[in-house]
């Protein structure tokens, strides 16, 4: 199959069901979105679930894209320090309330399928899993203390702020210190693995 126009129509579904939810991803929506002719998407991706698998794997790779992006594209082992890390972190943050906004939200509505659908459970386990490896890995790479407990810390509140980006309500962004992004991995960072010189504030 041409694999330009599978992608063109992976991408269609994600912008899909990031704006019209679970209910509104359709074949024919897709077919519309990537403006193809009707019954194309159906022959690339035959099944609803087909289509959801589809966004899945596009959204990783969206992902896993921009990650290695932020993080300099090169064999090395991404940012080595802290001031490094912060900006790493801001820019994947920077990218949720950004153009990374529709994959974020399709992301969020294959979480909600999956609470029905098991097989679509298992498929999206592994990746949401691969974040506290991958947390833990930046900050080993850092130079920053990286044990399992500061990995988790680390990516659960990584992932509370992204809820509040996508929603991007004014006074719970500057609630949460996210109407400075910059500012807020670099605190967030301190209060993770803080200078052998910091107290807790």
């Amino acid at each position: 199959m041409n694999q330009d126009r599978r992608d063109r129509l992976r991408d269609a579904a994600v912008a899909v069901l990031a704006e019209a939810g679970g209910r509104g991803l359709t074949h024919r929506a897709v077919d519309a979105a990537a403006e193809v002719p009707l019954g194309t998407s159906k022959n690339y991706f035959p099944t609803r679930d087909a289509l959801l698998r589809a966004v899945a794997e596009r959204c990783l790779e969206r992902y896993r894209a921009l990650a290695a992006l932020l993080a300099g594209s090169g064999p090395g082992p991404g940012p080595t320090d802290r001031t490094a890390l912060a900006a790493l972190l801001s820019g994947l943050l920077r990218d949720v309330a950004g153009p990374g906004r529709p994959r974020v939200v399709a992301y969020f509505e294959l979480q909600t399928e999956a609470t029905r659908r098991p097989w679509l459970a298992a498929l999206l386990d592994p990746i949401a899993a691969a974040d506290f490896a991958a947390y833990g890995h930046l900050l080993a790479a850092a130079g920053l203390p990286a044990g399992p407990g500061r990995a988790r810390a680390l990516t659960l509140a990584l992932h509370g702020a992204v809820l509040h980006l996508l929603t991007g309500a004014p006074d719970t962004l500057a609630a949460a210190g996210l109407d400075d992004l910059d500012g807020f991995t670099r605190d967030l960072l301190d209060r993770v693995c803080p200078e052998p010189h910091q107290e807790e504030a």
